[in-house]
């Protein structure tokens, strides 16, 4: 039986725990667009994760070193109408870890909406286009794995 609160599972089946997180982080090593992995979140689990500090930060660093993917998504989604950064439950942004060029200018919404990865080599966030095909990490409410 496991006694903490959460787990980060990785496709390879392992899994770090921490007690002080109160939610699952989970890998997905399937490469869906931006859309189609909050879309399988929602349906299956509950959503893509939000990074608020640099706690959880430290534990979406720990589940990438498993991606196949050279970025991850997460649940941050530019606004082009506000030029601004939300996470998937509407929040604003207060902790942020953006590469150098990255997150902090005006984006190019030339292809659609802009969304966030976080980099597998240097765990920097990122800001994509939503149609490349990624891996994922979701969070969930539960705190038992």
């Amino acid at each position: 039986i496991l006694n903490t609160t959460v787990c980060i599972i990785c496709h390879t089946g392992k899994y770090c725990s921490h007690p002080s997180l109160e939610i699952p982080l989970i890998l997905i090593n399937q490469t869906k667009t931006w859309r189609e992995a909050l879309s399988y979140c929602r349906e299956n689990h509950v959503d893509l994760v939000s990074v608020h500090t640099e706690e959880i930060q430290h534990w979406v660093e720990t589940a990438v070193y498993y991606a196949s993917t050279a970025n991850v998504w997460m649940g941050l989604r530019h606004t082009c109408t506000l030029n601004i950064w939300v996470w998937v439950k509407g929040e604003f942004i207060c902790y942020q870890n953006w590469a150098p060029g990255n997150g902090t200018g005006v984006e190019d919404c030339s292809r659609g909406e802009r969304t966030g990865a976080v980099q597998s080599g240097s765990k920097q966030w990122v800001s994509l286009p939503e149609d490349q095909r990624l891996n994922f990490i979701y969070q969930t409410q539960s705190t038992a794995c």
